[in-house]
Formats: structure tokens, C-alpha cells, sequence
């Protein structure tokens, strides 16, 4: 919105009103890459405090906690007067979002019945889903609400923090709190004090590298850089302007709700691999499809690039320095991506969690060498 960049980041709403609409250039800003990137750094690091608390409080306090920061830092976010308070606010955001991410789909899988457990799961995007939706949406109608419409974002923490209040511990969360009591009265405590040394485990690895990729894979891809970036990505390349740009992130977001109710439907139909094999195929074709559209209008800018000093992962330094090129950089990940389901992933589909060890990773061609039965000696 004009109002946010004009209050915070007047550099970058004067560059906007001089450059051509198809200047890849036009919003980049270090500080904006710092606005941005805040929320992620933040959620990154807080993910590793969330486990602890995940752990050793339950899974109903630590979404409580996620629900504290999304609260406070909204507020902070909406009474900001400088930059520097605005990132503070997303910083603890970024802090909810770790403790949330943590605790929420770990929470629907263990309250799921198997046969169901795919489309619980699926249920924790399908509200991201419509979170977008709906931040889209509301971005669009305050956009003329001037000057405070951009404000109007504390209402979502403040709901997760009323629901995390209803909401009971799963069965699984006092299995482990019980069985941590016996543990820590019996002489395998010293062995199993640091859970973080299960990871140098060798049968920890499948799952481990599994999840680590896929997380990779999502984010190289380029989904959550065009979710977030989308308006600014419709004003750049000229197809859509100011509100307008605001309106296509509504469509995206509604498509992406479709999406995921489609995906609802059919997950524990037709297997975890399948849905994300297709939908390789449907990402794969896109980027390159738009990559090849942009190639003909990147010969048209004659804007000289600067050397910038942005973060090299960022997206707007990527699009800035890569015109084009980033949707067939995107299109790479997509084709890596495919491979490694293909081979490497296997599937999940009605098999509970605690048989994934001799029922999925012992059977897989590649992931069974690293399976061995480990013994500890009392």
C-alpha cells in the first residue's frame, strides 16, 4: 500500500512513482529485504527454543506462547512510528510463527485417526490457505483506508490465543511427559538428556533428510516468495496496477484454497507422492511458461543494474538482477524436487506413526541401509 511505503520506506515509494511499470528494479531496498526477511530469521531461530518448550511444556502451552507473540507483535506492528519498531514487531511475529509451526501440525497429527490422518494434516494448510485468502482480501479493500488501513492485522492472534485456551493436550503429549518422568528416574537418563543426539543416530537419517528437503524444496521453489511478493511481482512486470495488482493476490489466494480442499479430498485416496508428483508437473510448467512470457518484455527495459548489497536469497534482489531468469531458477528446484519424490520420498499413506520405522524407512530401497535396531544396554 502507498500509505505503508510513504510512512516507512519513502525511497522506495518515490523510486516507484518515477520507474517504468515494468522495472524489475523498482522495489528494491535493503530495508525492505529487512522487513521482510525479519519474519523468517526470527521464526527460524525461535523454532529451536519451540522444540524445548514443545517438549517439556506440552503442545497447548507452547501454542499458547505463539499466540502471545502474534498478539504483541501485531500490536506493535500497528502502533509503529518508526522502521525500527516495525521490525521489532515482525521479529515477534517471526517468534509466532516458529512456536505455531511447531505445535499446531504435530497437534492434528496426533489427535488423527490413520485412515484420516493425510487430510487432518492438510487441514493446518488449508487454513494458511485461507489466512492468505483473507489477508489478501482485507488488503484489498483497506487499501483506500487511508492512512491506517494497513493496521488492521491483530485480529488472527488474538483468536488463535482464545482458541489455544479451549483446546486440550493430545493423548501423545502425556504418554511423553510420563514416560520423560520415567526416564529421568531411571540410569538410561544420562543417555537420553540431550534428545538433540538422537539426530547423530543413523536410523534418524531418512526421516531427517526427508524433512529437511522438502522444507528446502518449498521454499527454492518459489511459493512462499510469490505469495508474499505477489502485488509487487503484478506491478513489476506491468500487468497489473496498484489495486488491481491487490485484486490478482486475491484470486491466488482463493485458487490456493480450492487447492488445498481438492488436495483434502483425495490425500489419503490417492497417497502422499502422487499429490506432490502432479503437482511438480503443474509448478514445473508454469514458471517456464511465465519465464518465456517476461523474456520479451526483459528486452524492453533499459534500466542499468546496480551492484546491491541485498541478501542473495531475498526474492527482490533475485527478481531485480535476474529478471526473468527467476522463474526458470524456480522451474530448477520444481524439476529436483520431482526427482526426489520420485526416487527418495517414499509413501505414508495409512501407516501410523510409530510403525514408520519398520513399515516405511525398512522397506525403502535407498533408506533401509540406514535402519539399524539400536540397543541400549541398562
Amino acid at each position: 500500500m502507498d500509505d505503508f511505503l510513504l510512512k516507512f520506506f519513502p525511497a522506495v515509494y518515490e523510486k516507484k512513482q518515477r520507474v517504468n511499470e515494468n522495472d524489475y528494479c523498482m522495489f528494491e531496498n535493503q530495508f525492505i529485504h529487512l522487513f521482510t526477511s525479519s519474519v523468517y530469521l526470527a521464526a527460524h531461530v525461535s523454532s529451536f527454543f519451540a522444540s524445548m518448550v514443545f517438549s517439556k511444556m506440552g503442545r497447548k502451552i507452547t501454542m499458547l506462547v505463539a499466540s502471545a507473540f502474534y498478539t504483541i507483535g501485531t500490536v506493535l506492528i500497528s502502533v509503529a512510528r518508526s522502521l525500527e519498531q516495525l521490525i521489532i514487531g515482525r521479529v515477534l511475529l517471526g517468534f509466532g510463527v516458529g512456536f505455531g509451526n511447531m505445535a499446531i501440525p504435530l497437534v492434528l497429527s496426533e489427535i488423527a485417526p490413520v485412515n484420516y490422518r493425510g487430510a487432518v494434516n492438510i487441514l493446518f494448510q488449508l487454513f494458511v490457505t485461507i489466512g492468505i485468502f483473507c489477508a489478501n482480501f482485507v488488503n484489498y479493500f483497506v487499501s483506500n483506508i487511508h492512512p491506517w488501513g494497513w493496521r488492521l492485522a491483530g485480529f488472527p492472534g488474538l483468536l488463535l490465543y482464545v482458541c489455544s485456551i479451549v483446546v486440550h493436550e493430545t493423548p501423545t503429549s502425556f504418554i511423553d511427559a510420563e514416560f520423560n518422568q520415567i526416564i529421568v528416574a531411571s540410569q538410561l537418563s544420562p543417555q537420553v538428556k540431550n534428545p538433540f543426539k538422537k539426530l547423530t543416530n543413523p536410523s534418524t537419517r531418512p526421516p531427517l533428510v526427508n524433512a529437511i528437503m522438502l522444507q528446502v524444496f518449498q521454499q527454492f521453489t518459489g511459493i512462499n516468495a510469490i505469495m508474499f511478493y505477489a502485488p509487487v511481482l503484478f506491478q513489476t512486470v506491468g500487468i497489473f496496477k496498484n489495486d488491481a495488482s491487490l485484486l490478482s493476490s486475491v484470486i491466488i489466494g482463493i485458487v490456493y484454497v480450492i487447492s488445498a480442499m481438492v488436495s483434502i479430498k483425495t490425500i489419503d485416496k490417492f497417497g502422499r507422492r502422487a499429490l506432490l508428483l502432479q503437482a511438480c508437473c503443474q509448478m514445473f510448467i508454469t514458471p517456464c511458461i511465465i519465464g518465456g512470457i517476461l523474456l520479451a518484455a526483459d528486452l524492453k527495459i533499459t534500466n542499468s543494474l546496480g551492484s546491491g548489497e541485498g541478501i542473495a536469497l531475498a526474492f527482490l534482489p533475485m527478481m531485480c538482477h535476474m529478471h526473468a531468469g527467476i522463474f526458470f531458477f524456480f522451474a530448477a528446484w520444481i524439476l529436483i524436487m520431482g526427482l526426489f519424490t520420485l526416487f527418495l520420498l517414499p509413501e505414508t499413506k495409512n501407516i501410523p506413526i510409530d510403525e514408520m520405522a519398520e513399515s516405511v524407512w525398512k522397506q525403502h530401497w535407498f533408506w533401509k541401509r540406514y535402519m539399524v535396531d539400536q540397543v541400549i544396554q541398562v
